[in-house]
This record gives C-alpha cells, sequence and structure tokens, in this order.
C-alpha cells in the first residue's frame, strides 16, 4: 500500500491550490489537502470534525456548510442523488441511514431545484469562504484496476475553479496558507 499511499499524497499537494479530499464508500473523509481542509471547515460545529469525519455529513448538515453554500438546495439536490443512487447500488445499511439523516436537515431537497440539465455542464458548488464567493466543480476518481476491496472503496473528490474569480481567490488563499515555493 506504500505506493498508493503515495500517489495518493502525490495528487493531494499536487492539485493545490484547489480543494481535493479522499473519501471512502460511506463518505467518511480519509484525507484532504490543505485547500480543502481550510475551505471546507471553516465556520463548522467542531463536533462535525471529530472522527470520522463524514463528508456528505459536513456539506448538508445546518452547522456544516450548508450555511456558506449559496446554492444549498442546487446543491443538496446533487449530493441527495449521489448518495441515494450509492446507497441503491450498494445495498449498504449505513448508506440508507446516511441518506435518512441528511433527509432530515433543514433545507435539504430531493427535487426542482436543479435546472435542466441541458442548460448545464455540471452543478457547481458555491461556497462563501473568508469573504470571497467560490464557484467549483468536482470530479471523481476511483482505482480502476483495485484488488484489495479498502482500495476498490476509496474515491478521489478534486475541486476546479468554475470561474476566474475562484481561480484567483484559490490562488490567494494558497499564497496566505502555503510557504513560498
Amino acid at each position: 500500500m506504500a505506493p498508493v499511499r503515495a500517489a495518493l499524497e502525490e495528487i493531494l499537494l499536487g492539485h493545490e491550490p484547489n480543494p481535493a479530499l479522499i473519501v471512502d464508500r460511506q463518505w467518511e473523509l480519509i484525507r484532504g489537502n490543505g485547500a480543502a481542509l481550510t475551505l471546507l471547515t471553516e465556520g463548522v460545529a467542531p463536533e462535525l470534525l471529530e472522527p470520522p469525519v463524514n463528508a456528505m455529513r459536513l456539506s448538508l448538515h445546518p452547522d456544516g456548510l450548508a450555511p456558506r453554500i449559496l446554492n444549498f438546495g442546487e446543491w443538496s439536490e446533487h449530493l441527495l442523488a449521489r448518495l441515494r443512487r450509492e446507497a441503491l447500488l450498494s445495498q449498504d445499511p449505513a448508506l440508507a441511514e446516511l441518506e435518512r439523516e441528511v433527509l432530515c436537515y433543514p433545507g435539504v431537497t430531493r427535487g426542482n431545484e436543479t435546472p435542466d440539465p441541458a442548460e448545464m455542464l455540471f452543478v457547481p458548488l458555491r461556497l462563501r469562504a473568508a469573504g470571497d464567493e467560490l464557484s467549483l466543480f468536482s470530479t471523481l476518481a476511483t482505482f480502476g484496476t483495485a484488488l484489495d476491496v479498502t482500495l476498490e472503496e476509496l474515491a478521489i473528490e478534486t475541486f476546479f475553479p468554475a470561474d476566474e474569480n475562484t481561480r484567483v481567490a484559490l490562488r490567494e488563499h494558497a499564497r496566505k496558507r502555503l510557504p513560498a515555493r
């Protein structure tokens, strides 16, 4: 596993100044780069940051990121659809329970918030962070040739700026956070 851990670390570090996370099948945060940990934990209740940290809960809980997500209805619908799909495909009771839990959070919606898919390429995460309004889209990567079940259950979510203002803001956040190279 040492080469895999090194590769994962390289992906996280190489993705700076943009946020990147590694989560397991149940959305538990395994690791995040500095950008992710800084942007996604700002103002979050300490109890949501106690291990194991669940990325879905962190995103949608009213004491988590929810108050800073500017398009919360649209974003929660998007995440809920992903969670529902994964719960159905895996038949994992923990995912089904997580879905039931997040459906009880205020403002989490099942539908009618997402614009017509023909009008969009992706659902952005519009997030207020350190005084800036960021607009991000994400990609998910998994290990396609994994023979180890633990490795097979990992997903790397990398976020990218959806506009130039976000690109500049992320670079500025990194400049303040990271030592000069």
